[in-house]
């Protein structure tokens, strides 16, 4: 299963070209370098989907938060039965 997992962007860096837009992305405390090329319209603060290091959509806070209660539900599937099977 491939998820995509929503995080907050906190700084942009444009080189010009919109193939090699990036931005740190602060996923709860960790922040990662992702590729904005498919999303030219996210802005610092906005919640982006993020799926092998490239921003796939922007999602506005409210769903951002459902997707995180969404994956820590599935975190506490995880521990009481143990790893989900693929």
């Amino acid at each position: 299963m491939c998820l995509a997992v929503p995080g907050r962007v906190v700084e942009i860096m444009d080189d010009g070209d919109i193939a090699f837009r990036r931005a740190k992305v602060d996923f709860g405390g960790i922040r990662k370098e992702i590729n904005l090329a498919y999303t030219p319209e996210a802005e610092i603060g906005k919640y982006v989907l993020v799926h092998v290091g490239f921003a796939i959509s922007v999602i506005d806070e409210e769903e951002a938060q459902r997707v995180f209660k969404y994956l820590e539900e599935l975190g506490a599937v995880e521990e009481e039965l143990g790893e989900i099977p693929q």
